[in-house]
């Protein structure tokens, strides 16, 4: 794979693919962390002289119609206020004003306005990737989908090159996948094993134990026999969570808290051996054994928190879990929006050595699946 810092950029026309998908209320953006990732590719062309059209996605409007409420201006707004420089939104790709205007930095509109963007098109690819000298592609959290964007560009631009973005995700989840250090620790939390299967299934294949919370702990736990009352379970998954079990890497729950609804009514903790068929598992107890598996790891996984923590009643296991990671000496690698929301809610980000932009695609990276974006960079810097 081609990186951004090894091309001469100079005075050159960049078209760069970026994830400034983030969530936008009255035209405010409500959360620019999607944003600031972006910053350094950004002002590493800049410093190197280079002029920018940047392409990203906004939620999911009707494809090939403009959508107000799925317009890219307070993004680009945001941005320039961030980087204190003018940032010009083109609505259209035949513009004339397209790297000819006064303004360095241009935003081109939601890409999913144009028609063919999900679909792969290879017009669509081939004019994005014709836009510009060279092609960027700098959207992890995308690169699982093959779209015009993301993908057909790539294969159609006579240069195509990672951002540093990309390969800042490419070097830290590769760490975690391929040369990590023992022991190795994985901590998997969220609501389905259906969704996680594939990366519970590789990690076993190679993490010392795998911690398991949330809704995916209740499933594990039932597998074992035991009632978990009303608990969020998925009955498809027990024979597969028994398989999973018997290997002997799965470490579950002791102690838990319970509730008869969301709200809180008729909270306990108590024994997973004590859920009454009334009650759900909303949290779980980090215990002294898991502490200390987290305190002697030399790398550690987090993926999903372990309990409902949007809910303070129900925080206190991801709460935990987050400190002692944070406190870890180990390489620790977090991925997927609500476990990075429960790190910016308890710890400090800077605590874990690396949190990934990805949600699908850090999963689908660390199931040991090479990403169709990077897929098609690999390809590329080949026939180069």
């Amino acid at each position: 794979m081609i990186n951004l810092s090894s091309e001469d950029i100079t005075s050159k026309n960049l078209v760069i693919r970026v994830d400034m998908n983030v969530p936008i209320k009255d035209g405010i953006v409500l959360d620019s962390t999607r944003i600031e990732a972006c910053i350094p590719t950004i002002m590493f062309a800049l410093n190197h002289g280079a002029r920018i059209l940047l392409i990203s996605h906004l939620g999911r409007p009707t494809e090939g119609s403009f959508d107000e409420k799925f317009s890219l201006k307070p993004v680009a707004e945001s941005l320039s206020k961030i980087i204190n420089m003018s940032c010009e939104v083109i609505d259209d790709l035949e513009s004339e004003h397209i790297f000819k205007s006064e303004s360095v930095i241009q935003v081109l509109e939601n890409i999913r306005f144009f028609k063919g963007e999900k679909e792969n098109c290879k017009d669509l690819g081939y004019k994005l990737a014709n836009l510009g000298d060279i092609y960027v592609f700098d959207a992890f959290g995308t690169a699982h989908r093959e779209q015009a964007s993301t993908h057909a560009a790539i294969e159609h631009a006579s240069i195509a090159c990672a951002g540093l973005l990309l390969e800042k995700e490419n070097k830290f989840l590769s760490q975690a996948l391929d040369s990590f250090k023992a022991p190795y620790i994985a901590i998997i939390g969220g609501a389905k094993v259906s969704s996680k299967l594939e990366l519970i299934k590789h990690i076993n294949s190679v993490a010392d134990h795998i911690i398991v919370g949330g809704g995916i702990a209740n499933t594990f736990l039932k597998a074992t026999g035991l009632d978990v009352g009303k608990s969020l379970v998925e009955d498809s998954m027990l024979d597969i969570a028994k398989e999973l079990i018997e290997e002997g890497k799965i470490v579950l729950p002791r102690n838990v808290t319970t509730s008869k609804s969301f709200e809180g009514k008729d909270i306990k903790e108590k024994s997973v051996n004590e859920i009454t068929e009334e009650e759900m598992i909303l949290d779980l107890s980090i215990e002294e054994k898991t502490f200390s598996l987290i305190n002697d790891a030399k790398t550690i996984l987090w993926n999903g928190p372990v309990g409902v923590f949007e809910n303070d009643l129900f925080a206190e296991g991801t709460r935990c879990l987050s400190k002692a990671i944070s406190k870890s000496k180990a390489f620790s690698l977090a991925g997927g929006g609500e476990t990075l929301s429960a790190i910016n809610k308890y710890i400090n980000p800077d605590d874990v050595s690396y949190c990934s932009t990805g949600g699908g695609a850090f999963l689908e990276f660390m199931e040991g699946k090479t990403l169709p974006s990077i897929k098609a960079l690999n390809l590329k810097e080949i026939r180069s």
